[in-house]
């Protein structure tokens, strides 16, 4: 989240197991699942675009699962609906609890969910990616996909948010990223779930933007991601199309090939009256982007509120007002919004002095994890973890490169009947040994953004909040 560039949590607060009393079975829906197609997302046979907001009540002091918490959804839903939003973020979860409540409630109101699938204890280390990069990590991805997969209004997972942020040492990560995609595309199609859109969020950086964007998008069809996603906070009103520089990127991604939208955006260094939603929604853009996320609902110590909540009340923000009127006043576009039907895969980035990567090669998936894509991943541990450690430092890594393509799906398992898959497939290592993927070695600055930072070198840094 924006202030944020990565998470200690030395504590985690969850009252999900005792407010959490209504389970309710997943009922027949309402809202047609969401697909890629081309450069844009579709709804059934209807171009879709995302207006929402991100939705973290508590941010990282009182990190909570708020889709586990029915009390907070019955309060926060409604303001949803009054904005006019379709899709919520949310940054992290407890995947060891059920969630129909809040994931019918959220349906029945026609909002969608877009969500991180890493948590604090559970996540890539910046400075060290490849120790964290291990079985017990990807237990915990692929137990968050097994509980949210079966939501029809699951609209998308973020593999990553982040990671990758101004500094060059930074980019070391972005293998691992990518091998997280991969391994969460083939886990879908193995458990025989439905294609759920797969992507990266990107930190709001021009150094590297770009090249992140051509990364995740190059390479073989199974290692690239569905959608890219990056966080913008450029325009900041009173601004314009030309003057926030939006023209600039619109023409930059002019030819991506992937569905863009952005994860995170509304400056707050004026007073906000989201100017950028016109623009957002209007015919300049919607050939490109496909709408974004307004950060954020709950007012935190970064003050990018929309409502403060007290308890079981909310009480509405200036901001509050001002988004609402500028739903309101922009009609959602109609049409195709001159969306590309086909494109081309991007070239993977060369290195350079702002990018280490030189080639695609990708660790291979850890030999613990394999059994998952056949057997299913089981319970997940939660924000807490099983043991409060998590998994940075669980052993059990990568041993070496996977053979480009090798993450295709290639077994299909009964999961929507409880059935086992049958047959094996997963990003299999080469005789390449795993030094394949080493970058040079530079010292990782520190970075400083916003008001409150939190520095997580030891815990990890895909969530950020």
């Amino acid at each position: 989240m924006k202030g944020f560039n990565s998470i200690l949590a030395t504590s985690v607060v969850l009252n999900a197991a005792s407010t959490f009393a209504s389970v309710l079975a997943p009922r027949q829906s309402s809202l047609p699942t969401v697909s890629v197609k081309g450069n844009a997302f579709f709804a059934g046979s209807n171009r879709f675009y995302i207006r929402g907001i991100d939705y973290q009540p508590g941010g990282s002091s009182q990190l909570a699962d708020p889709i586990a918490d029915a009390a907070g959804c019955a309060r926060d839903i409604p303001e949803f609906t009054k904005l006019g939003i379709n899709a919520v973020r949310v940054y992290s979860v407890d995947n060891s609890v059920n969630h129909d409540s809040c994931m019918n409630a959220l349906e029945a109101a026609g909002i969608y969910l877009i969500l991180d699938v890493n948590s604090p204890l559970y996540s890539i280390n910046r400075q060290d990616p490849a120790p964290s990069y291990n079985a017990m990590y990807l237990q915990s991805i692929f137990a968050t996909i097994d509980e949210f997969a079966k939501y029809s209004n699951t609209l998308a997972f973020f593999s990553g948010n982040e990671v990758i942020n101004e500094t060059t040492a930074s980019t070391v990560t972005a293998p691992y990223i990518k091998a997280v995609t991969r391994d969460m595309k083939q886990y879908i199609g193995d458990r025989g779930y439905r294609q759920i859109p797969v992507g990266y969020s990107a930190a709001d950086v021009t150094t590297n933007r770009y090249e992140t964007a051509e990364y995740m998008n190059c390479g073989t069809d199974d290692q690239r991601s569905d959608f890219f996603a990056f966080n913008d906070y450029s325009w900041c009103d009173p601004s314009s199309y030309t003057v926030s520089g939006w023209d600039q990127k619109v023409a930059l991604f002019s030819n991506y090939s992937l569905p863009i939208f952005l994860s995170e955006y509304g400056c707050n260094t004026h007073t906000r009256t989201f100017e950028e939603v016109a623009s957002l929604y209007g015919p300049a853009m919607t050939p490109v982007y496909s709408g974004g996320l307004v950060y954020e609902y709950s007012q935190e110590a970064n003050d990018y509120g929309l409502v403060t909540i007290n308890g079981n009340s909310v009480s509405e923000l200036p901001d509050f007002a001002a988004l609402q009127a500028a739903y309101q006043n922009t009609s959602m576009p109609t049409g195709d919004g001159g969306y590309k039907s086909t494109g081309t895969p991007s070239n993977c980035p060369a290195q350079s002095s702002t990018w280490l990567p030189g080639n695609d090669a990708l660790p291979a998936m850890p030999a613990g994890a394999v059994t998952y894509l056949t057997n299913g991943a089981g319970t997940g541990p939660g924000l807490k973890g099983n043991d409060g450690d998590g998994s940075q430092n669980a052993g059990g890594a990568s041993s070496g490169t996977a053979t480009a393509g090798s993450g295709q799906v290639t077994a299909t398992a009964a999961a929507a009947s409880g059935g086992t898959a049958t047959g094996t497939g997963s990003a299999i290592a080469s005789k390449a040994a795993a030094a394949n993927l080493h970058m040079p070695s530079i010292s990782l600055a520190p970075f400083v953004c916003g008001v409150v930072v939190v520095l997580s070198s030891m815990l990890g840094a895909t969530l950020v909040l």
